[in-house]
């Protein structure tokens, strides 16, 4: 966790943040794609499954161009920058491949 205590963390900002016209429509993207694959049987309420863009959301992706379930861990795992941007959709364990 970035933050050293609770103190730090800014509260106003993340929720203002969360709530630009970019985030919501961010945010609904997901939560169309989850429910997609729950209704289809592939994904459940705590599996512990990420459903993932095929072309990252922050890179411009959308349902249209897929979805795929993975694990919490492999979906997570790419490269980012300072600010928790996607730098490269290839993780460290498909680049040694």
């Amino acid at each position: 966790m970035p933050y050293k205590n609770k103190a730090d963390r800014k509260y106003k900002q993340a929720a203002a943040y969360e709530d630009t016209p970019e985030q919501v429509k961010n945010r609904e993207e997901r939560n169309k794609a989850r429910y997609k694959l729950m209704k289809e049987g592939k994904v459940r309420k705590g599996d512990g499954k990420d459903v993932a863009h095929v072309k990252a959301a922050d890179k411009g992706g959308t349902i249209k161009d897929g979805v795929r379930v993975e694990s919490a861990s492999k979906n997570r795992s790419f490269k980012r920058d300072s600010k928790g941007n996607l730098v490269s959709e290839i993780s460290k364990k498909e680049r040694k491949k």
